[in-house]
């Protein structure tokens, strides 16, 4: 999938236009490049292969918070549907970022000392689309989305 990426973290503007400023980095929009294949999907999403299952993330979306008591909605991420990637130091997931109607709003940075997960807090009333696009450090970006 085409993507306008941030040559200086790697920061993808989903909505098909480089920001002034890159939201993550704060580097400048001249940085952006466009790339033809800047985010991998499952070729078949009904049958993916192994490889594709360990690199897609998981979303699970839950109206039940115990940090903010029924005031949130929660987005939990784990990176791997029915296999979880591995995290180690040679293959691991480095981050996650997070896009509600295919515009940023966080970035979760993983290590190989962790697990491949994350999750954010929305606000209650959010709605739409969410994205979300790991970053694999041997293959790359992946993406999946969901409806809030």
């Amino acid at each position: 999938m085409k993507g306008i990426v941030c040559k200086v973290c790697g920061y993808i503007a989903l909505d098909g236009e480089a920001p002034e400023t890159c939201p993550v980095c704060r580097s400048p929009k001249k940085v952006f490049s466009e790339e033809e294949d800047a985010i991998n999907t499952p070729e078949n999403p009904d049958n993916p292969a192994d490889f594709e299952k360990k690199h897609t993330p998981d979303i699970t979306i839950s109206r039940e918070c115990s940090l903010f008591s029924g005031e949130c909605l929660d987005a939990n991420v784990r990176i791997g549907v029915d296999i979880v990637h591995p995290m180690v130091p040679e293959h691991f997931i480095g981050w996650l970022d997070f896009y509600v109607e295919r515009k940023f709003v966080a970035r979760t940075h993983l290590s190989s000392r962790i697990n491949p997960g994350a999750g954010i807090h929305l606000k209650p009333d959010a709605s739409g689309t969410l994205s979300v696009v790991e970053w694999c450090n041997q293959h790359g970006c992946w993406m999946n989305e969901t409806e809030l």
